[in-house]
């Protein structure tokens, strides 16, 4: 016997519910805006060294942590994270023609490293679900 009742429990101690449908096309949103952003960085990291580096990943840090304050969980800073480690994954890999996106440079390692550095600080950063209600509000 816990001592706990069912009446006061914590709202972090109950079961996950699946999102709803507006919060799961939102993350959805969120995932190939993230893609997007993934895309044009690796693009524009090459192309103005390294200026474009610090463009790219300042825009990965935006969209991240703009994501998780504008929708208040976690899971919005997650959300294009997940789309831009995604995109920025399947541009590594080398066509059968020999073509590629990414030379093997200092530059290219910095935004790979460095954008898995971003996504985790602002995931880390967002904020979390917390209770509300004078219930677990400390006593006096």
């Amino acid at each position: 016997m816990s001592g706990r009742t069912g009446a006061t429990s914590s709202a972090l101690a109950q079961p996950l519910r699946p999102p709803s449908f507006g919060r799961a096309a939102l993350y959805l949103g969120l995932f190939v805006l993230g893609a997007v952003v993934g895309v044009a960085g690796a693009l524009v990291q090459a192309a103005w060294f390294p200026g474009g580096l610090l463009l790219a990943l300042a825009a990965e840090a935006g969209l991240c942590l703009g994501a998780g304050r504008a929708v208040g969980r976690r899971g919005g800073a997650v959300a294009p994270a997940a789309g831009w480690a995604l995109a920025v994954v399947l541009l590594t890999t080398s066509r059968p023609e020999g073509d590629f996106l990414f030379a093997a440079g200092s530059g290219s390692y910095l935004f790979l490293l460095g954008g898995i550095a971003v996504a985790v600080m602002c995931a880390t950063l967002a904020p979390v679900r917390q209770p509300d209600g004078d219930a677990v509000r400390l006593r006096k």
